[in-house]
């Protein structure tokens, strides 16, 4: 780097490769499961940590490094820890930090499988969740125990595209000595920086937003030295769900034109919003960027821009929402986001499926609802497909 504080955009092309002597220009992919050493003692240096250097795939691959470096400088963080999926993320945040006994507060509003992670899975090894509304910081407090270690969330939510206010939330979780860990997956560090803001750790699949055109499935942890250099670390060295220097690649192609990606998806998907509150065929849409949104002010505070997912709610029910998925012929039906091309889902029946219907009603996810990630395709062309099905 020649500046001593680099611009995103050339931390997001330049930032963690340093050239091998083959003077490559496009970052290598080591697909070697082991590296060799000079000598025994080397070998014994490198396992017992007290020398920098690879050692083996599952927790010191140079690519993959690439990436983790590359990520925690876009994020702001001092460490950041590569992962098979944002799932993998979450479940070694929660190794890592959590013990028998101890409680956490999470958003209601979380996507369905990190929901069942917590109310299912995690209950097994004795740490009970509490789910509040995400927006209402008394019922965060509230929730707190003595016992509380661990807040989680996504802002935005999915699907309803809630905003919390992370340095107000960010205050109370140190006040009561609890970790705060934002999911940054819809707005990634061009929309939005938690740690800024006073988060503890971030969370990302990097199958999103991330790689940008939905080639791989990845993870990542980011966050300080100790918490993620070392204990999270930890976990991913010892519990193996890392992510393969191919995947690492592919999402280091991604960061490279993800500023580009990121405000282009927030216009489209803005431009699209609008359109969607005055059809007489939706009954309300959820879109940070619109006026109408409850968070509005506090989105508009908190991001740069508004971010790619838009929601709406059919009038009709379940039925008229099914019709008009099923009428489009471009968009792709399917429950993932963050690609390029504009994806379409019915929440209540995919992402959020498997959760009871009690919680999803409590988390405002009902029958009529429709998420859309808006893609990079001609404006003009997206409207026209999701209008074959809301014109009928």
């Amino acid at each position: 780097m020649t500046q001593d504080k680099p611009g995103f955009d050339t931390l997001a092309i330049r930032s963690g490769h340093e050239r091998s002597r083959e003077q490559e220009h496009s970052e290598p992919i080591f697909t070697s499961s082991s590296f060799v050493f000079d000598s025994a003692a080397q070998a014994a240096a490198r396992f017992a940590g007290d020398e920098d250097g690879n050692v083996y795939s599952r927790f010191t691959n140079p690519t993959t490094r690439i990436f983790e470096q590359r990520l925690a400088a876009l994020e702001g963080g001092e460490s950041c820890v590569a992962t098979a999926s944002g799932m993998a993320a979450i479940l070694s945040l929660c190794l890592a930090v959590l013990r028998q006994g101890d409680h956490v507060v999470a958003s209601r509003a979380l996507f369905g499988a990190t929901t069942t992670l917590f109310d299912k899975y995690l209950t097994r090894f004795g740490v009970e969740t509490s789910f509040v509304d995400l927006t209402d910081l008394a019922a965060w407090e509230a929730a707190i125990r003595p016992s509380t270690r661990l807040l989680f969330l996504e802002t935005p939510s999915n699907p309803l595209m809630e905003i919390c206010d992370i340095r107000a939330l960010s205050e109370i979780a140190h006040a009561h000595d609890c970790l705060l860990a934002v999911d940054n997956c819809f707005c990634t560090p061009v929309l939005q920086r938690p740690l800024e803001l006073g988060a503890d750790v971030i969370i990302h699949s990097a199958t999103k937003y991330l790689d940008g055109q939905g080639r791989i499935v990845g993870g990542a942890v980011i966050g300080d030295a100790d918490l993620v250099g070392e204990e999270v670390f930890g976990v991913i060295r010892t519990t193996g769900p890392s992510m393969s220097p191919f995947n690492a690649w592919v999402a280091l192609k991604g960061l490279e034109t993800l500023s580009l990606r990121m405000r282009a998806h927030s216009e489209q998907a803005l431009t699209l919003a609008r359109l969607l509150e005055s059809h007489p065929a939706v009954e309300k849409v959820y879109h940070p960027g619109l006026e109408s949104h409850p968070q509005h002010a506090l989105a508009r505070d908190q991001q740069s821009h508004f971010g790619g997912i838009v929601s709406f709610v059919v009038k009709g029910g379940k039925a008229a929402a099914w019709r008009v998925i099923d009428a489009t012929r471009m968009l792709s039906i399917t429950a993932n986001l963050g690609d390029v091309k504009t994806t379409i889902t019915h929440p209540a029946s995919t992402t959020h499926g498997r959760v009871s219907a009690e919680v999803r009603e409590r988390a405002g996810i009902g029958d009529g609802l429709v998420r859309v990630a808006v893609g990079l395709e001609a404006i003009d062309d997206i409207v026209a497909d999701l209008c074959r099905g809301l014109d009928g």
